[in-house]
């Protein structure tokens, strides 16, 4: 189950969870949800995958995988494990785990759930400060590991962390890691000693069985500025959005199918699609991890050769195949198909002959692919239009935050149009409300996007203050973005309430306190930091201090005035400006705040040429 080679990888829009392949090869696999269908039994009384033939796991598994009833039985010697350690059933006890995507992870996840435990990840984006408050705040005793450097970064914050007493490592535990460990007074034992543990254990407790209402999760979202929020999901948030997911969709997912598991699981919405899995029987692949590893997990496609009859087949092929989908046909059978875009689905395109500008695609999948998801960030219309086409599958987009679970909104099957994320799941109701400081009105079917249903949180843990700012008291989740309704009903998102934002990577970036920093430079009066979220850098409008520049630059022997000196821009991703931002000149409020969409109307060209400048 682990360490398979991923089939798939993210573009810069962050596509990289949820692809799911139909499995190749000898026949129909029986559905996961009973043990004594996946195993036979031997004559010592023990069982075996019966997929198994003269010793060797059959190919069209793959050569590690794991069976339902395998994975229960270690589920649930390590959820007696944490007993043996001392751990305390119920909701008030959390279990955190640091780790990339692996069984282990699961294993960890569904043993703290067979008794009403709450599974807190933490991850590097994190940072060593922030991790230290989650486990305080927590009250975390123990902390399951993927390796021994995430352990000895976590020993690190031993005198921060008291409540921390047990390290558990899925690898072998150095000896550096034990001495290291041993002076900070926390117990380390690795992963197979853990199984040990509740196996050979005399006592094995009844299961609590969560309630629907039993917190499953707390996810801390990294923020901007400040400490971390713990996001409080309920057992019964997350099944919501699993089940919501699945009735949107008639491309269904089936015991057959697998999920190469590529966002971390940290991430709700990669939680969620692997609950779908669990749900209907599907398996579950983990790529390595290793970023290093990418080039042979991913082939990632070069320019298209400059052969005018291949290039203009491409573009009469690609036009074809968007003229079949504004008419709803999803379909990999037709002559383009075959001639084109096969070779790519099928990964047989060689370096000379590609097919694609500079975007990410994946290879290598067999022509097997059945449904793509996209989500974190948007994609751009041409790319979206482009995998739709190559790939012959369904692609969908979605939109959500951690504070609905994942999905809040999901394009239909049918719709070919790019650039919206779909309409309300039929778990939630979705509303906008009016944010007149910025110009949106919902009269005009714009505002700020509101959410109410079955996967809003409970709210920010030991968090009151921040949780009424965003959870009013009708229950409507204020997200913070800025939508506008489609005349076809689907949500746009167009802005942000607050000025944050996200890059094409996916994370949020807080250009204020970018600008904050920047101004500490004695040769920085203002500056306007601008990202969007196709682009993967930030570029900056600035205006330079004249009283600090100009006689700086006469000192070095550069004289002019200020306009001159501003022409003399020479690095690309910065522009300079000479006039500075004013009440009078509307680039300012009266309390001298930043009009961000103002500044972004008026520098509109300048922000593009920068942009063109660095691609």
């Amino acid at each position: 189950m682990d360490e398979l080679a991923i089939v798939g990888a993210a573009s810069a829009a962050a596509i990289g969870l949820g692809y799911y392949m139909t499995s190749g090869g000898e026949g129909k696999i029986e559905p996961l949800v009973d043990p004594l269908k996946q195993t036979k039994k031997l004559p010592d009384g023990s069982r075996i995958s019966r997929y198994i033939k003269d010793g060797v796991l059959l190919k069209y598994l793959f050569d590690d995988a794991t069976t339902l009833y395998e994975v229960l039985s270690r589920v649930d010697n390590v959820a007696v494990a944490f007993r043996e350690l001392g751990l305390p059933t119920g909701e008030d006890t959390f279990i955190g785990i640091y780790s990339r995507n692996r069984v282990e992870w699961v294993i960890t996840e569904l043993a703290t759930y067979s008794y009403s435990n709450v599974i807190v990840p933490l991850y590097d984006t994190l940072g060593p400060d922030a991790s230290a408050f989650i486990i305080n705040q927590t009250g975390m005793k123990i902390v399951v590991c993927e390796m021994n450097a995430k352990a000895i970064g976590l020993l690190q914050q031993r005198e921060h962390c008291p409540s921390l007493s047990i390290i558990v490592v899925m690898d072998i535990p150095s000896q550096e890691l034990r001495t290291v460990a041993r002076h900070a007074g926390i117990k380390v034992i690795s992963f197979s000693e853990l199984e040990d543990i509740g196996k050979n254990a005399q006592i094995r407790p009844d299961h609590v069985k969560p309630t629907p209402e039993t917190l499953a999760t707390i996810c801390y979202t990294s923020g901007t500025t400040g400490t971390p929020k713990g996001v409080m999901l309920t057992h019964a948030n997350v099944i919501a959005d699993a089940t919501t997911v699945i009735y949107c969709q008639t491309t269904f997912i089936d015991v057959t199918d697998v999920m190469i598991s590529f966002l971390p699981l940290a991430h709700m919405l990669e939680r969620v699609f692997e609950t779908i899995c669990y749900m209907v029987g599907a398996r579950v692949g983990f790529y390595r991890g290793d970023i290093r590893l990418l080039p042979e997990d991913i082939k990632v496609m070069s320019e298209v050769n400059k052969s005018f009859l291949k290039k203009t087949l491409f573009n009469v092929a690609l036009a074809y195949k968007e003229r079949e989908m504004k008419n709803f046909v999803v379909r990999n059978n037709s002559f383009f198909d075959q001639i084109v875009f096969k070779k790519i689905r099928e990964g047989v395109v060689n370096e000379t002959d590609c097919l694609f500008y500079s975007y990410v695609i994946f290879q290598g999948m067999g022509g097997n692919v059945k449904l793509m998801i996209t989500g974190s960030a948007p994609l751009e219309n041409n790319v979206l239009t482009f995998v739709r086409a190559a790939m012959g599958c369904v692609v969908i987009e979605g939109y959500g935050q951690t504070e609905c679970v994942a999905a809040a909104t999901v394009s239909m099957e049918g719709d070919s149009i790019p650039g919206h994320v779909g309409m309300p799941c039929p778990c939630v109701a979705i509303k906008l409300v009016d944010v007149p400081e910025l110009g949106y009105f919902a009269k005009d079917d714009a505002g700020e996007v509101c959410v109410r249903g079955h996967t809003i949180f409970k709210g920010y843990y030991k968090n009151e203050e921040q949780t009424r700012e965003v959870l009013d008291s009708e229950g409507w989740l204020h997200t913070g973005d800025i939508g506008r309704w489609t005349k076809e009903g689907c949500l746009k998102i167009v802005d942000r309430k607050k000025h944050i934002f996200k890059l094409a990577q996916g994370e949020y970036v807080a250009p204020e306190k970018i600008e904050s920093i920047y101004t500490r430079c004695k040769f920085v009066a203002q500056s306007f930091v601008y990202g969007e979220s196709f682009k993967s850098c930030l570029i900056a409008i600035v205006v330079p201090d004249v009283e600090v520049l100009v006689p700086e630059m006469e000192s070095i022997g550069i004289k002019g005035t200020m306009e001159e000196l501003c022409v003399r821009d020479d690095v690309k991703d910065i522009y300079l400006e000479c006039e500075p931002f004013s009440v009078e000149n509307g680039l300012l409020t009266p309390t001298l705040k930043s009009k961000r969409p103002k500044l972004q109307a008026r520098y509109e060209k300048e922000l593009a040429t920068m942009y063109s400048n660095l691609n």
